[in-house]
């Protein structure tokens, strides 16, 4: 739904975007990760036609970029980090605005208004003005109004800054039920946790490049400090185990040991096929890997120090 080659965008001196590549499924969450600064909006801008590249190509929907923008604006919403809302009008007349816009007829434009505002939980607010909503419901009738143009792809850049933790978690399914219809999320979040919860491919971007791009458990095995924790009932099954795996250490449990491990199947699987082998019973097995925290510190820590 989205491809990316070689993008470039500097601004003077500073290069923002240095050469970005990217493919970004259909009907999947895609999720780009970085600090402040990282490049993050300006590939959302340069990607829905709202800014130029000063080189490279990109895709979306099957249209250039460059070369078909409306083709491009007519096949995706856009969900800025600040709320595009109108907060002297009510909720209803906000998406009253934007059947307007896509020159909906009347009637066809009313149960689009109807069926969002209940969709997205605001049939009892619709009559209020926005000015009074709270900060999840002004981010849920944000989003509302970016479907009333039935997208293809959505563009969502830090939906969730100021989100108290509920709305945050509102806002998550509502995207997982997007993306159960086919619509596609290009999502950006400098959140690890919701990078995490959210999306089916993660591109780690630092300083205008990806340095790292993958499931987000592929890209937890790249970090050390993965472990398999196993705990046994007594003394004499813990010192078995120590016996048949010299890679293993003494946990702060008396009865549990920690071994290395990137916790993927292929290595579960030996582990325990050792441990089989010996007739070594384990009570309790649990697999501990390194979280996005931790992805995103090294790999941008690596960069930082290579330049």
């Amino acid at each position: 739904m989205i491809t990316v080659r070689g993008l470039r965008k500097s601004y003077g001196t500073q290069v923002v975007l240095d050469g970005l590549d990217l493919d970004v499924p259909r009907g999947t969450v895609f999720s780009l990760l970085g600090a402040n600064g990282a490049g993050k909006t300006t590939a959302v801008k340069i990607l829905s036609t709202l800014l130029s590249a000063d080189a490279g190509e990109a895709r979306v929907a099957g249209h250039d970029v460059a070369r078909e923008p409306d083709a491009v604006r007519a096949a995706i919403g856009v969900t800025g980090q600040f709320s595009a809302v109108d907060k002297l009008f009510t909720g209803a007349e906000n998406l009253r605005l934007m059947t307007d816009l896509h020159h909906l007829p009347r009637a066809e434009g009313r149960r689009r208004v109807e069926r969002l505002l209940a969709q997205f939980g605001l049939t009892e607010a619709a009559g209020q003005v926005a000015s009074t909503y709270s900060g999840g419901m002004l981010r849920r009738l944000d989003l509302a109004m970016t479907l009333v143009g039935s997208p293809q792809v959505i563009f969502l850049d830090e939906p969730t800054t100021g989100l108290d933790p509920r709305s945050r978690r509102d806002m998550w399914q509502i995207v997982r039920d997007l993306v159960a219809s086919g619509v596609t999320i290009f999502l950006t979040t400098q959140y690890l946790d919701e990078a995490d919860e959210l999306a089916d491919r993660i591109a780690v971007l630092d300083r205008g490049r990806v340095v790292a791009e993958g499931t987000a458990e592929e890209l937890k095995r790249r970090i050390p400090g993965g472990h398999v924790r196993l705990r046994f009932a007594d003394p004499a099954g813990l010192d078995a185990a120590l016996a048949v795996l010299g890679e293993a250490s003494r946990a702060d449990d008396a009865l549990e040991l920690r071994v290395p491990s990137d916790g993927s199947l292929r290595a579960l699987k030996a582990l325990i096929g050792r441990l089989d082998d010996r007739a070594v019973e384990v009570d309790e097995l649990s697999v501990h890997t390194p979280d996005l925290d931790d992805v995103f510190l090294a790999l941008t820590d690596e960069k930082a120090a290579a330049r």
